[in-house]
């Protein structure tokens, strides 16, 4: 049960019915709804939310998703991309292979991504120069950047839904 009550969208202030309405479809999750009390917020963190992670392929944007995620323990946001993850072809196996740190499974590309992600969640602060040889043979500085900041972001992300005792809205997967 949420720590902090949602602000669904029939009793949402005019401005935030409308960041609703235009940003999300219509369909606010828990995230959003808690996010709400603070309309402003909410509003540059959709944008913001939205930007991280585009010049990365969709299907790493998942990976990385889910593995820092289950890193942190995150039920919420593991939920969530568990969902969106079968969407660019990301299978219950491939769920087993993250959870158990088998990332040769998805090719050298996106093992040195996750590596990364991984150290840079567990330990941000012995990351060094030669951390980044192996992202360079395989990214742009902009995507190097990009993965950087999607790993702080779902961090940041990691650390409220949970912790603010968001629910699932939809049935939960089972890994």
């Amino acid at each position: 049960m949420s720590r902090v009550s949602l602000v669904e969208p029939e009793s949402a202030p005019p401005e935030v019915r409308e960041i609703y309405e235009k940003a999300l479809r219509g369909k606010p999750a828990n995230a959003q709804k808690v996010l709400a009390h603070r309309p402003e917020m909410l509003k540059n963190f959709i944008g913001f939310y939205a930007s991280v992670g585009r010049s990365l392929d969709r299907k790493l944007y998942e990976l990385v998703y889910i593995r820092v995620s289950m890193i942190n323990g995150c039920n919420y946001c593991l939920q969530h991309h568990l969902a969106s993850s079968k969407r660019v072809g990301i299978t219950p196996d491939d769920w087993q292979a993250l959870k158990q740190k088998n990332f040769e499974k998805f090719g050298e590309k996106d093992a040195v991504a996750l590596a990364y992600a991984e150290k840079l969640t567990r330990t941000p602060h012995d990351v060094t120069d030669a951390d980044f040889i192996p992202l360079k043979q395989h990214f742009s500085e902009s995507e190097i950047v990009d993965l950087h900041i999607l790993v702080g972001l779902i961090n940041l992300t990691n650390r409220f839904t949970d912790p603010l005792g968001l629910a699932v809205e939809f049935p939960e997967e089972k890994i």
